[in-house]
């Protein structure tokens, strides 16, 4: 297990710059979803107003605590995204990542598109199950690149959270986005990922 004050690089944090530049754009109030042992609360703290992580995991959230200890204005959760109630709060950009295929994709679109301010903004970095040719050919383009960055970063694959296969395929995810945010732009990415944003108010 990797020890909270450590930085490492997998798939998952491979994406925490993209993270990192929209909150940054934006200055506000950020909640991540799924914060697991708090390293992209961690980055995303010093471009934010205020950072709430939130998890299910107590073993993970012991380690996002002693990474957050130092950070002001960061505020550690133990909750599910279903459970979690932040009264009248509304966040300027709601961060997930690997975490959404954990949860009822349409059930967590909803209340994350609830939780937004008028001009908030949502960013998951998403797994999304091969289940079309198309999607199959995607991996399989994607397999060489994802390795050599595997070997180059010298990839941590165990970081000590809980991991699930992904349930829905890109298709499908599209077309609950297309329901419950309409306009988000959904795009193939490397390290077998997918890049989710919408906006409030378009």
């Amino acid at each position: 297990m990797t020890p909270p004050s450590d930085t490492y690089w997998n798939h998952n944090a491979a994406y925490h710059p993209w993270l990192v530049k929209i909150a940054a754009q934006r200055r506000g109030d950020v909640l991540d979803v799924g914060c697991g042992d708090g390293l992209l609360a961690q980055r995303l703290a010093p471009v934010s107003r205020s950072v709430t992580a939130i998890d299910p995991e107590p073993a993970a959230l012991q380690r996002a605590w002693r990474r957050l200890a130092d950070h002001p204005h960061t505020t550690v959760t133990q909750a599910g995204f279903a459970d979690f109630d932040p009264g009248p709060r509304r966040f300027d950009l709601i961060t997930m990542v690997a975490s959404l295929h954990h949860m009822d994709l349409r059930g967590a679109l909803t209340k994350a598109r609830g939780l937004l301010t008028p001009s908030g903004e949502i960013a998951v970095v998403g797994l999304s199950a091969n289940k079309t040719v198309r999607d199959w050919l995607w991996s399989a383009l994607c397999l060489p690149a994802a390795r050599a960055g595997s070997w180059w970063h010298r990839e941590t694959r165990d970081i000590g959270v809980t991991v699930a296969e992904p349930a829905e395929s890109l298709d499908e995810i599209r077309r609950a986005a297309d329901a419950i945010l309409p306009g988000a732009t959904i795009r193939r990415a490397l390290y077998y990922r997918y890049l989710l944003r919408w906006r409030n108010g378009n």
